[in-house]
């Protein structure tokens, strides 16, 4: 069974192509998005790893640390760094995770125990590994998405729900449908309306099991 949300997520030792790393004690008191991929060179991943370079400032502003994992050898992840760079026009300053023995993969619940790398193999021997974690400082996991070989990852969306996770942490609040930061978000069943004025100012009530108000992070 994978990861689910809010479990802890696993801790693991792993090579990087910036070094050996404890991911415990990378994550720190930071948020921190963790990407994979099947393999390095291959087109799709190579279109996501420069939009992850070319956020590095938002990464940066909110004091979010990104880290990629890709199923090859530092060495090749080195090589591979120049064409994501090419092609991006930025610096892929991030870490990438060599997990060619899929001991994290697995690890994080991404292949079977069983699962291994043939001979002569391609990404599509290990087309799970294409997730997405949102990992709060505390190391639980708190979003979780995974996407097919065929379908590039939107960083935008990613980026905003990391917005939307780190407001809603720890506040009696939710984030509607298409939310971005600014607008009203959703009051908690947790609290009643008047608990709720109190706490925040206004609240519309819409129905009586949907009430919103002005972001409160705004």
């Amino acid at each position: 069974m994978g990861l689910r949300i809010n479990d802890t997520v696993p801790n693991f030792h792993a090579k990087t192509d910036q070094g050996e790393i404890d991911f415990h004690d990378f994550i720190g008191d930071s948020y921190t998005i963790l990407f994979s991929h099947p393999k390095d060179f291959t087109p799709v991943c190579t279109t996501e790893f420069g939009a992850v370079a070319q956020l590095a400032d938002e990464w940066e502003k909110r004091g979010v640390k990104v880290i990629g994992l890709s199923v090859d050898t530092v060495d090749e992840h080195v090589k591979w760094k120049s064409d994501i760079e090419t092609f991006s026009g930025a610096k892929a300053n991030f870490p990438i995770i060599a997990d060619d023995d899929l001991s994290v993969s697995k690890a994080l619940d991404m292949l079977p125990a069983e699962a291994y790398l043939p001979d002569g193999r391609t990404a599509a021997d290990s087309a799970s590994v294409r997730v997405v974690f949102i990992i709060g400082p505390d190391k639980k996991l708190r979003l979780s998405m995974t996407y097919p070989m065929s379908v590039g990852r939107n960083f935008a969306e990613v980026l905003r729900a990391l917005d939307a996770v780190m407001a809603t942490d720890g506040v009696p609040i939710a984030t509607p449908a298409n939310w971005t930061p600014g607008e009203d978000v959703i009051v908690a069943l947790s609290l009643t309306t008047d608990e709720a004025k109190e706490k925040f100012g206004e609240v519309k009530e819409t129905f009586s099991y949907l009430r919103t108000t002005a972001d409160p992070n705004k």
